[in-house]
């Protein structure tokens, strides 16, 4: 390119009116009369610089990118860096320069600007989601580079989607006014799946027992629904994280990947892909040690904190949680910048792994700063309140993981990340912190069949995070052969700007005979209550209520002591109540326990007086990958102040609470007419413990196997001697039942027998509910 453009100022005629040569943006010399080429250097100086071809762009910013300017000598190098510097900006398509006389001529195409941005052929993939990754935008300069940049952008997410078949052609369509249409025209291709996972290199663990802990699965009718049938190369990645951590848990230190290769079967449908590991030597545990530097803190009560044992296998997972109790438990006592560092002792020899937690002074570091960014909906407000730091404050771990912990309890976030990073100081600390906004919106329409209630139907809308401002508002209704529930409510999480729960709600209810139920019910109100923290896992709420509860179409032939409840009554309830929640997780816990306490108080105003306590604890227990215990006990007592309790407020025990026995089963009975009258106090528990049935994880379907136990006795009708049976013995059923989460919803069938029980007691050995969502 330098000799031609050197050639192109050299002149063509021998005298200074010879015709100049144009030169093209390549530097090629167009077609023209030659003449003899001067020899020897380059003579004259540039006097002006005029500019050619700009419509956009004005004259003043081409010649700012030019490196020779008027006055300077006509110079090779300098036009050379000057067309670089044109081409370089992006925002011309053709640069060339000619001299003409002493004016140097610099003739400029530019790139078109894209009107519109269009995407054709496209249905697994929506025009948001190829949107956001492409770089083009309407208004933005069009260059071929950039287009090509975004193809390979367009490739790569439909690969992370499984489809490596996929091709993308640019099309321009061009409109006055050096504008173009630019339409991405796609096809998707069908989908690549795994046809094969294999493992080279694994002696201890089989091939089937490997497959279960990745994410990536092979390809099965019945994964119609997911996608993680389908080659990615980033799950694949993850992968071979889920593998060593597999391996480190069971004592397999040494563990390594060698490789994770995907191959394209011969058919181009599908991929097989090979993970090749050296599994290395199992250790176990040896000498665990608890040391410290810090002054006034007792290493016999940390050492109580570790939850590995000299003997045992090695397992990765226990020393982590081990250093996250330490951690929790210095940061407690006032130490904010202590640290625990695992400090391992490796025999190979005896194939023994020593650790020494050794707490030890950190360096002191404050906040500076808290940065957020990712949330487009959410108010930065939301986010800064569930923060257990603010700025200013010592640094400390634990808060920050409890802060994580909050906002992803939200639930309004994908994907939460809460990190440090260096502040503008060595003591300074930026809390850097990246959301990714998820759909907070619900909308179910459901249809399903319950035992108890026959065909039901469900509508329900609720939106969580109202606004951006974290509130809750939501309505339901529910329709069902014997039974119709409507409700809508309103939760506003920080009350006063306080870390106050308040929530407002208003219900109808009503309840047809049904089973052993003899007479139709109604309820109608609503409630106000508050709730609040008391501690990270203690919560205390206040609940006012306030409903009309109404007896009628008492069924022929019903109990005297049914008969005399009929009417209605305005019932005004306080309620207090105490949750302390040790669950690892709210919606599928699989160890900790949670406790419930609550006290009632009715009579504040209203026809109905009584006092009611009610107590609730489970506890998990994991025995083994997937296989967890459950124990739970439920009781509550109920007291009339100054008179009898109604029906509608006693205890009915049987069906969901306690399987085997019909609703209501379980307590007092008429021995007459055998209706059930509901009880005053009542208990409980059981014991349970769910399986993997040996289906793929991915079904949804587990089984358990239960025992429940309990009994409810004490109604108010002294006249009713001799014609109540009221024993109060224990009851006892055992049975297995199966849980699927079906793509349709939820469904669980139990079969529950009763091994212990009254003559009157009314069985129900099988109770099957399923409902589904579209």
């Amino acid at each position: 390119m330098r000799l031609l453009v050197w050639l192109a100022l050299l002149g063509v005629g021998a005298c200074l009116g010879a015709a100049p040569t144009p030169v093209l943006a390549q530097g090629a010399p167009a077609t023209a009369p030659q003449a003899p080429v001067q020899t020897g250097p380059i003579t004259g100086t540039v006097d002006q610089i005029r500019i050619e071809g700009t419509q956009r762009v004005e004259p003043e910013t081409v010649r700012s990118y030019l490196a020779i300017k008027p006055g300077d000598s006509f110079n090779a190098d300098q036009v050379d860096r000057s067309l670089k510097n044109l081409y370089a900006t992006g925002l011309f398509s053709d640069v060339s320069m000619r001299r003409e006389g002493s004016t140097l001529v610099v003739v400029v195409t530019e790139n078109p600007i894209i009107n519109r941005l269009a995407f054709e052929g496209n249905s697994k993939l929506s025009n948001e989601d190829l949107t956001n990754e492409v770089q083009l935008r309407p208004r933005v300069v069009y260059t071929r580079t950039k287009v090509q940049s975004d193809v390979q952008r367009i490739l790569d997410v439909y690969r992370r989607n499984g489809r490596f078949a996929a091709t993308v052609d640019p099309k321009i369509i061009e409109l006055p006014q050096n504008r173009v249409d630019l339409v991405f025209e796609i096809n998707e291709g069908p989908s690549t799946g795994i046809s094969r996972i294999a493992f080279v290199g694994n002696h201890r663990f089989s091939d089937s027992a490997l497959k279960g802990t990745l994410q990536t699965k092979e390809t099965r009718w019945y994964r119609f629904l997911s996608s993680d049938d389908t080659y990615d190369p980033d799950r694949v990645t993850l992968d071979r994280d889920l593998l060593r951590r597999f391996y480190l848990k069971n004592g397999y230190a040494d563990f390594r990947v060698l490789s994770a290769v995907a191959e394209l079967a011969p058919d181009g449908d599908s991929f097989y892909l090979t993970f090749t590991i050296d599994e290395g030597e199992r250790y176990k545990f040896g000498k665990i040690d608890v040391t410290t530097t810090l002054p006034n803190l007792d290493v016999e009560q940390l050492k109580s904190l570790v939850t590995v044992d000299e003997g045992d296998w090695y397992n990765a997972e226990a020393v982590d949680s081990t250093v996250k109790a330490l951690t929790d438990a210095v940061g407690t006592r006032g130490y904010a910048f202590a640290q625990i560092e695992p400090v391992v002792n490796r025999d190979r020899d005896k194939r023994i792994l020593g650790i020494n937690f050794q707490v030890q002074e950190g360096p002191r570091v404050y906040v500076e700063r808290i940065d957020i960014e990712g949330n487009v909906r959410t108010l930065d407000s939301v986010i800064r309140r569930e923060f257990q730091l603010v700025e200013g404050d010592a640094f400390n771990t634990s808060k920050l993981q409890r802060t994580e912990k909050r906002l992803k309890d939200l639930a309004y976030f994908k994907k939460v990340e809460v990190k440090p990073v260096p502040g503008s100081a060595p003591d300074r600390t930026v809390l850097q912190t990246t959301v990714e906004e998820q759909s907070t919106g619900d909308f179910t329409i459901g249809a399903g069949y319950s035992t108890t209630d026959g065909p039901l139907a469900q509508f329900s809308i609720r939106e969580r995070n109202l606004l951006g401002r974290g509130q809750t508002v939501q309505a339901n209704a529910l329709v069902a052969a014997k039974r119709s529930e409507y409700d809508v409510g309103f939760t506003e999480p920080y009350f006063l700007n306080r870390e106050l729960a308040a929530t407002v709600d208003v219900f109808h209810t009503t309840q047809q005979a049904a089973q052993n139920l003899v007479f139709d019910s109604q309820s109608t109100g609503g409630y106000v209550g508050l709730g609040y923290h008391l501690t990270d896992n203690l919560t205390h709420g206040v609940r006012y209520t306030l409903r009309r509860d109404t007896i009628s179409n008492v069924q022929p032939g019903a109990s005297r002591f049914i008969l005399e409840q009929v009417g209605s009554r305005l019932a005004s309830i306080v309620t207090n109540q105490l949750d302390y929640d040790r669950l690892d997780s709210r919606i599928d816990p699989t160890d900790g326990y949670y406790l419930r306490g609550a006290v009632d108080l009715a009579g504040a105003g209203g026809d109905v007086h009584f006092a009611r306590v009610t107590g609730s604890a489970r506890k998990y227990f994991p025995i083994a990958p997937e296989y967890v215990l459950l124990t739970r006990i439920d009781g509550g007592y109920i007291k009339g102040l100054g008179e009898g309790v109604r029906i509608e407020d006693r205890f009915f025990l049987g069906g969901d609470n306690f399987r085997g026995f019909r609703i209501g089963a379980v307590g007092p009975h008429d021995v007459v007419t055998l209706d059930d009258l509901g009880a005053n106090t009542y208990y409980v528990g059981t014991v349970e413990m769910s399986f993997p049935v040996g289906l793929p994880k991915e079904l949804g379907v587990s089984g358990r196997v239960f025992t429940d136990f309990g009994s409810s006795f004490g109604v108010d009708e002294p006249s009713a001697a001799g014609q109540i049976t009221d024993s109060g013995s224990l009851r006892i059923s055992t049975g297995v039942g199966f849980s699927w989460h079906s793509p349709f919803g939820p469904i669980r069938l139990d079969l529950g027998y009763p091994v212990v029980k009254e003559k009157l007691d009314r069985t129900e050995i099988i109770r099957v509910s399923f409902g589904t969502n579209f």
